[in-house]
């Protein structure tokens, strides 16, 4: 297995806007980033992965882009971003961007001129149909709620959104379009970024003739994702934009890829095939939702996790590389949703983190992860800014008459903005985040969670990821060992073993509030213990040890 330097690379992931606020306007800014640079070195990350920053009219906090060579008036100015890059640059840390290119804000210059006429040369630069039969081109579905097309009076014509109807979609068919991103991608690797996270890349190419999807229920709206994602031209673009940038330098390349399996994600990272170095894969995200889809949560069954988890980790050794997440901007707080966020809070963060860090592939670390930050519960909808989230209790409460308790019950579980609160930095009015009024709600729990005390603590969340971090650059098994699952059928404990160049690693998780006994393989019994999430722990190994509530082990022998 070839060695890369963003194989051995943490990476931790800033959303700008809830990160921190310099200038008291209540918004997370660019400055606000480079004055917790150095919180960030301290913690042993690698590489930062910033949120777009570019201008918009934030329809989708930053995902409508209406300038992609222009910084957000909110976040501060290029000088302020070109700071940010050499401080961080200064500190031997890396920088990867967001790159937005299966849509643009509908106030994108390329927009406003594309809608002036059917003949305008930026016309095509978009998906406009007809209308059909009097109604929309076809019975897609948004991923926000409600018809992926928007009827544009001026050309008595519809253009196609897959998200927000201020997101139209761009039409990677145009070849004009495709070197215009080329040329921006350029642009801005030019000016000295480490690489690029690609949102929803996997949508860029539809199916020719964009049919309806099938609708057995008669709905209004259905799907369509089987005609827009890993569509048929996807790899001829990825290996085109490979070619035409991504080829040029040495950089890190991660595709957000809903709906991706093993195999199409054998396809995307083959570096042979000359597309990119991994995804992110939504499948274990999805282990929780029941048959009604995201907002319909049922309880998360670890020998599913299991299953997923070795299935990718299997699939993808020695062919292509994972990226190892629990949570980011767009997925709730992971202790929250997979450990304990009140009794074993510490613990089950720590465990996690464990779990997560010991497996083969890249690990991105989301703002607040560190120190343990849990779900919000706001009382009001009012209290909400995320377009997914409103647009969902519109339909389901205001229109479909659904009680309000029961959806709230859902956002509570799975809403984005569990995630988009601010980062919790100390004790003082705001968290620390800001002198203003903040954008969203803080949490209140902050006085108990917030990086001062976590930094002062060495027994805190943060310390214990920063020895997980610290392991990694010291054993190399934990970046290329192969990986093989334990105790299948254990619905409590995840183990597994990492092996490579005669070493091994046993990693043991409890995933329970239970005490538990646990039988040690043979092989391991004159084995070292390489960290554990509990202070107390007897180093010598012993064929059965006792599993605290939420404890993580890992041996290496």
């Amino acid at each position: 297995m070839k060695k890369q330097w963003w194989k051995e690379s943490v990476v931790y992931q800033v959303y700008p806007r809830s990160f921190n606020d310099s200038n008291g306007d209540g918004i997370g800014d660019i400055k606000g980033i480079t004055e917790k640079l150095d919180y960030l070195k301290n913690l042993g990350i690698d590489v930062i992965w910033l949120s777009p920053v570019y201008k918009s009219p934030n329809d989708d906090n930053g995902y409508d882009i209406s300038n992609y060579k222009d910084i957000m008036d909110e976040f501060g100015s290029m000088a302020d971003w070109e700071e940010l890059l050499a401080e961080i640059h200064n500190r031997d840390m890396k920088l990867i961007m967001d790159l937005v290119v299966n849509h643009s804000s509908d106030e994108h210059a390329w927009f406003a001129e594309s809608r002036k006429s059917k003949d305008n040369p930026y016309r095509d630069y978009y998906i406009w149909r007809p209308g059909k039969d009097g109604r929309e081109p076809n019975n897609w579905e948004s991923t926000f709620s409600g018809s992926a097309w928007q009827y544009d009076e001026a050309t008595d014509e519809y253009f196609l959104h897959v998200f927000s109807k201020k997101q139209p979609d761009l039409n990677w068919e145009n070849e004009k379009l495709r070197r215009e991103v080329y040329d921006m991608m350029n642009w801005w690797l030019d000016k000295g970024i480490d690489g690029f996270r690609m949102d929803v890349i996997n949508f860029i190419s539809k199916e020719e003739g964009l049919p309806d999807a099938p609708n057995p229920e008669g709905n209004k709206y259905v799907g369509g994702g089987q005609y827009y994602i890993n569509g048929p031209k996807i790899h001829d673009y990825l290996q085109e934009m490979h070619q035409e940038v991504l080829s040029k330098r040495d950089i890190l390349t991660v595709g957000e890829m809903p709906g991706a399996s093993v195999e199409d994600a054998k396809l995307y990272t083959d570096p042979n095939r000359e597309e990119l170095n991994m995804v992110f894969t939504f499948e274990h995200m999805d282990l929780d939702s029941g048959p009604g889809g995201k907002w319909n949560f049922k309880h998360l069954r670890l020998r599913d996790l299991k299953e997923n988890i070795t299935k990718w980790q299997k699939g993808l050794h020695s062919i292509g590389w994972n990226s190892l997440y629990l949570n980011n901007h767009d997925q709730p707080r992971m202790v929250s949703r997979f450990g304990d966020d009140k009794t074993y809070r510490i613990e089950s963060a720590k465990m996690l983190g464990t779990f997560l860090h010991m497996l083969q592939g890249t690990p991105y670390v989301y703002q607040g992860e560190e120190i343990g930050m849990t779900n919000i519960r706001f009382d009001s909808i009012d209290d909400y800014r995320d377009i997914e989230i409103l647009n969902m209790y519109k339909e389901k409460v205001v229109e479909g008459n659904e009680p309000h308790d029961k959806v709230m019950e859902s956002i509570y579980v799975k809403g984005r903005d569990n995630a988009r609160t601010p980062m919790q930095w100390d004790e003082s009015e705001n968290a620390g985040f800001t002198t203003g009024t903040p954008w969203i709600e803080v949490n209140p729990n902050y006085r108990e969670i917030n990086a001062e005390q976590a930094v002062k603590d060495n027994n805190s969340i943060y310390h214990y990821y920063r020895k997980l971090i610290q392991l990694r650059k010291e054993n190399p098994i934990i970046v290329y060992g192969d990986y093989t699952l334990l105790d299948e059928e254990n619905e409590k404990v995840y183990s597994y073993l990492r092996s490579y160049n005669n070493q091994r690693l046993l990693v043991v998780t409890n995933f329970s509030a239970e005490e538990l006994d646990y039988k040690v393989p043979a092989e391991f019994s004159d084995g070292e213990l390489l960290i554990g999430n509990y202070l107390d722990v007897d180093r010598t190994v012993e064929s059965t040890i006792q599993l605290r509530p939420y404890e993580a082990r890992v041996y290496i022998g």
